[in-house]
């Protein structure tokens, strides 16, 4: 979001880019642990994909909302502590949001500890 807006891009495209990258950045991240047990880098985005694609998106989805819904947050400057604080939220409540998805993907045996 940061870059987007330092592009002084319009609010749709800045969170298009930002989703795009949290995806990207997710499975990276999670394509990691896969490529170091030996996995092919296909059969590691497809663990990934079915394991924490829904993560994600949850974890996207919470991020977004919060972005669009705390008052003047998507109009602040970068040097605005109001869109800093609103980042670190919306972060927050992104990983409260995952939180819960990932333990329960962690007991059904679909995502393991890494």
């Amino acid at each position: 979001m940061s870059i987007a807006m330092s592009l002084g891009w319009a609010v749709w495209p800045s969170i298009v880019l930002s989703v795009g990258l949290g995806f990207v950045f997710g499975f990276a991240l999670g394509v990691r642990p896969w490529l170091r047990e030996g996995y092919s880098i296909l059969q590691a985005l497809k663990a990934v994909l079915i394991a924490e694609g829904l993560s994600i998106v949850v974890m996207e989805t919470a991020e977004v909302l919060t972005q669009l819904y705390v008052p003047g947050l998507l109009d602040a400057h970068l040097t605005s502590g109001l869109f800093w604080l609103g980042m670190t939220g919306a972060l927050a409540a992104g990983f409260a949001a995952a939180y819960p998805i990932n333990l329960w993907l962690i007991r059904r045996g679909v995502v393991h500890k890494h």
